[in-house]
């Protein structure tokens, strides 16, 4: 599965999904726009850019080169930035339609979305970063819990191996 169709795929599902009347608020989608950066600041400064704005950025292409899991899965989006770029491809309608007339046609999914976090990387720098210090928490937290219940059983196996020595044997 290439990039664009994941992105089409889940524009798509989030658009059915959101059936709430626009006037109420949701918070749940509230504190998510929060977590992945999306706020009205962010938003007034993605409604800036242009076509030139993505034509003439200073880039380097990287030609054919693809970033890849260990299961040669094109993986060149971070998962918080995956669920950035579908949210703020939903709130902003300029730059859905700005990406519809840049790709494939002059840019490459990946350099659009490259070019991209470039340009409003001091307004979401902080929420990626809060984001990657929560999942290594909850990673931490997971790995003690897994640790503490190893713990237990160690323990648990350890107290009856221990009884089942002392008890005598019966003939």
């Amino acid at each position: 599965m290439n990039l664009s169709s994941w992105f089409r795929r889940s524009v798509s599902r989030n658009s059915k999904n959101n059936k709430n009347p626009p006037d109420q608020p949701q918070p749940h989608h509230q504190e998510q726009e929060e977590f992945l950066g999306i706020t009205q600041q962010l938003i007034d400064h993605v409604k800036s850019f242009t076509l030139e704005t993505f034509k003439n950025f200073p880039i380097q292409d990287d030609g054919d080169i693809e970033a890849q899991t260990s299961y040669n899965v094109r993986k060149d989006l971070s998962d918080w930035q995956e669920r950035h770029a579908v949210l703020v491809l939903s709130k902003v309608k300029e730059l859905s339609q700005l990406r519809f007339k840049l790709c494939p046609r002059h840019l490459k999914e990946e350099k659009f979305w490259r070019i991209y976090f470039m340009l409003v990387n001091s307004y979401v720098a902080e929420y990626e970063l809060h984001a990657i210090q929560r999942a290594k928490l909850q990673s931490i937290a997971m790995k003690d819990e897994k640790t503490s219940d190893t713990c237990a059983y160690e323990v648990e196996m350890a107290e009856r191996n221990q009884a089942d020595s002392v008890a005598p044997s019966t003939p």
